[in-house]
């Protein structure tokens, strides 16, 4: 335990440190929020729905954070996180460790309406971009230890039907990210890292659908929040986590079947292809 939290320190999530987290108001962003808590930072939370945010500051607060802001406000609008930022620099000196994370996930169809896939992709894809392009320069310049943490989805790399504004989105998270984390390296005397978090089935007001409790196959969202905190602390970019329902061997083979669709020039999504559905059954039984 000493030798993670020593890693994590050294990253940035250390006493007095400064997290922003997005989507803060609940589900993943706040128990990410309450793990930074633990760690004795300074936590800044933002959520579009403003009423949530009492709530969720006391709960970070009980958590041990050494102080807690909240901001209501819309990750699509850069102008509003412009003034965030400013803001946490005028009062802390600037910001550590930054979680892109506020997301939604109001279904969509190919030839749905333009303006909820510009919502959509405003918040989930938008929102990322924004919150890295106002908080990165800052967080470079200052030579501190830092991290961005962006959510993606499994989503965004196995690409499912049923879905395909969500999924265009979390696929533009992880190009987005992986160029992040190649820029941050490559970026002198920079201390900031850049990790991509995917998420399982977590069970969160995102995917309740009128149910009142967890699906058995399900994470909670502090069980997710623990097993980013372990990868972060490994140093991990990719935080692939399982779930109840669906563990690491599966996810891997999934997305291998996913990349092979482009070597082996299969049709796309063969996976929910009728000519290749039992090839993608016995490639997923081989061991």
């Amino acid at each position: 335990m000493t030798e993670t939290v020593s890693n994590l320190a050294e990253m940035g999530i250390a006493p007095g440190s400064v997290a922003l987290v997005t989507g803060g108001g609940g589900g993943i962003g706040l128990a990410c929020a309450r793990e930074f808590a633990k760690a004795g930072m300074i936590v800044a939370l933002l959520d579009w729905d403003d009423t949530l945010l009492d709530s969720a500051a006391d709960q970070v607060r009980a958590a041990g954070a050494a102080e807690v802001v909240t901001y209501g406000a819309d990750v699509s609008d850069s102008d509003a996180l412009r003034k965030i930022e400013a803001d946490l620099t005028d009062r802390f000196g600037g910001v550590d460790v930054v979680l892109n994370n506020a997301g939604i996930q109001p279904g969509s169809a190919m030839f749905g309406p333009a303006d909820a896939w510009q919502r959509i992709i405003g918040i989930n894809l938008w929102g990322v971009i924004n919150g890295t392009q106002v908080f990165a320069p800052r967080m470079i310049a200052r030579g501190r230890p830092g991290m961005i943490i962006n959510t993606g989805s499994k989503q965004g790399i196995t690409t499912p039907p049923g879905d395909p504004c969500y999924n265009v989105t979390k696929a533009g998270v992880k190009a987005f990210t992986e160029a992040l984390a190649h820029e941050l390296r490559n970026t002198e005397g920079c201390r900031v890292t850049a990790h991509l978090l995917i998420p399982g089935f977590v069970f969160t007001n995102l995917n309740r659908r009128g149910r009142t409790e967890k699906p058995e196959g399900a994470w909670t969202p502090n069980q997710m929040a623990a097993f980013m905190m372990q990868s972060l602390a490994r140093g991990d970019f990719y935080i692939l986590c399982p779930d109840n329902d669906v563990p690491r061997e599966l996810d891997e083979k999934r997305m291998a079947w996913a990349i092979g669709d482009i070597i082996e020039n299969r049709p796309a999504l063969s996976r929910w292809h009728p000519d290749h559905t039992s090839a993608f059954e016995a490639f997923i039984k081989r061991s």
